[in-house]
């Protein structure tokens, strides 16, 4: 695809890899890009990425799926906050629609906090064990975003996961969705490590205030132009 020069390209990373950045959810990341909602969810539908956000003036987050713009999601903004320190060499903040997003490293790890009321039109359904998870053909009928999952053990907060977005987009099924993780984890009341798709993992907690913390592993995928100019 080729790209108008005028037009910022789209800064590629993969969010919530597993052990040893395997798997993970790609996630484009536009910065300081001046059109306007209908442009961006064209660009959105072209990219054809589960989620792509763009970044206005270092925190503002506006993030769109190839068909539906939303005012929070795990995934776009654990990676746009993990890229922004890359880049800046910080990011405390972001500032999605929903409000405003808490965001720091730890461990090896990029993190968000929010809230369990932002993630709506999301259903949870518990299968009675991994083994019935993996052997899904495809989305369960219905309409609305689906997410299925099972423990694979209790006592240690680990489970099984797949969602299915059902929107009628190109999205099938998402690798690794932090809002339904968090969504999960307020459910349950409890702190959770959801593997999740081919071999992404997510990590949830709570935490005070009715917070709920979704972080996981990122890798940059396409090199960072600003790297170059760094070392020149």
């Amino acid at each position: 695809m080729c790209w108008d020069p005028g037009v910022p390209e789209p800064l590629l990373v993969d969010v919530f890899c597993g052990p040893g950045h395997t798997a993970g959810n790609r996630l484009a990341v536009i910065l300081d890009d001046p059109s306007g909602p209908v442009q961006r969810q064209r660009r959105a539908a072209e990219l054809g990425y589960s989620e792509t956000v763009f970044v206005d003036d270092g925190s503002a987050a506006d993030i769109y799926t190839p068909s539906v713009r939303l005012p929070f999601a795990g995934h776009p903004l654990v990676g746009a906050s993990w890229l922004l320190r890359h880049r800046l060499g910080s990011c405390e903040v972001l500032h999605p629609a929903a409000g405003a997003v808490p965001a720091w490293a730890e461990g090896g790890f990029g993190w968000v906090s929010g809230r369990p009321e932002w993630v709506t039109g999301r259903t949870t359904r518990q299968l009675a064990s991994p083994a019935e998870v993996e052997a899904l053909p495809g989305p369960p009928d219905g309409t609305g975003f689906l997410y299925v999952w099972a423990w694979t053990d209790e006592p240690a907060g680990s489970v099984r996961a797949r969602a299915f977005p059902r929107r009628g987009d190109a999205i099938v099924e998402d690798e690794a969705t932090g809002a339904a993780a968090l969504r999960l984890t307020a459910e349950l009341g409890r702190s959770l490590t959801v593997r999740q798709g081919a071999g992404s993992e997510i990590r949830t907690r709570l935490l005070p205030e009715g917070r709920i913390g979704v972080g996981g592993r990122v890798r940059q995928v396409r090199p960072d132009p600003q790297d170059a100019r760094r070392t020149s």
